[in-house]
């Protein structure tokens, strides 16, 4: 049982081949290195360095007994993605495309899909579910639920077996070796400002929320790799899956509570500055996990100072 995991070397990618791993299941990555770290991967893990809309890599990381696949790779920067539609789509879209036409080739029928809470957009209600109206607003988010798309029809037409995971902040190291390193991601920006001596600062503080702030999921890229080893587990059984699972906290933190956590774990004293509004934020975002908790081992194991700490820790180890 061989498992290829796409984008294998990134934050999620790199955290979810050591899940594979720690539960003795081989793992294959490819990984074109445009934001992953190829000392991410074990030196022992089959690493081909290539993109997903280079056909002949993605022959060459399925070749072998390939069982699954875990696709985590794209672009996924949903700001950027405005900017960069095209860019975004090709790598996205096209990527997928190419590497289910190669699955099919050869004779590999089952995926597990990283999507994106993203799909949402701005939601009717606080709490979305998975029947929640999808309503992407980026390139970003309407290329993952393209992909979704893609899974859900090659599935009618093929025997492929899949499910697709949504979620969003993802947040915290599972080992000080591998860290985030994205420059648009909530955690490495403030870390970042304080190492510097900056002061790191909110978009607004006024939203109708307990302490003003906006309100989203942040969850543990240790829980997150542990469903995503129980929905490709599940899969290997024959195990009925639902289409899409959000991995959600139920409740959600607020940003100042992150910056107080981080205060707090760093031992670094500080008073966020509160700057205007960032258009589109909505107040409250948080999702459900029921479902993923019923079928995938879902669970919100760490604290936010549990979140704080280890991610702090592993930017330390990389100093």
């Amino acid at each position: 049982m061989t498992w290829l995991v796409t984008g294998g070397a990134g934050y999620i990618g790199s955290h979810v081949v050591r899940a594979f791993r720690d539960e003795g299941i081989d793992c294959v990555v490819l990984d074109d290195l445009s934001s992953g770290h190829r000392a991410f991967v074990p030196e022992d893990v089959p690493f081909v360095d290539g993109s997903l809309v280079d056909r002949a890599a993605v022959d060459e990381a399925l070749a072998g007994g390939v069982s699954g696949v875990v696709h985590l790779a794209g672009f996924k920067y949903a700001g950027v993605s405005v900017s960069r539609p095209l860019h975004t789509y090709t790598q996205n879209v096209t990527g997928t495309v190419v590497l289910l036409e190669s699955m099919a080739a050869h004779g590999v029928e089952r995926m597990v899909f990283s999507s994106s809470a993203a799909v949402y957009g701005t939601p009717d209600t606080d709490l979305v579910t998975e029947d929640s109206p999808t309503r992407p607003e980026s390139p970003y988010g309407e290329s993952k639920l393209i992909g979704e798309w893609l899974l859900r029809d090659q599935a009618k037409a093929t025997t492929l077996a899949h499910t697709s995971l949504r979620y969003f902040n993802v947040v915290g190291s599972g080992t000080p070796e591998l860290r985030d390193t994205s420059p648009h991601n909530l955690f490495p920006i403030v870390f970042d400002a304080l190492v510097a001596g900056k002061t790191p600062f909110i978009n607004g503080g006024d939203y109708a929320t307990p302490d003003g702030t906006c309100v989203r999921d942040y969850v543990h890229v240790a829980d997150l790799a542990t469903s995503h080893l129980a929905a490709a587990k599940a899969l290997e059984a024959g195990t009925a899956l639902e289409p899409v699972y959000n991995l959600g906290s139920g409740d959600g933190l607020s940003v100042r509570q992150i910056m107080e956590a981080v205060a707090r774990v760093t031992g670094i004293e500080f008073t966020p500055e509160v700057k205007d509004r960032r258009p589109g934020d909505p107040a409250v975002i948080v999702a459900e996990g029921r479902l993923a908790a019923r079928d995938l081992d879902w669970q919100m194991r760490h604290t936010v100072d549990d979140m704080v700490r280890s991610a702090w820790e592993a930017r330390e180890a990389a100093q």
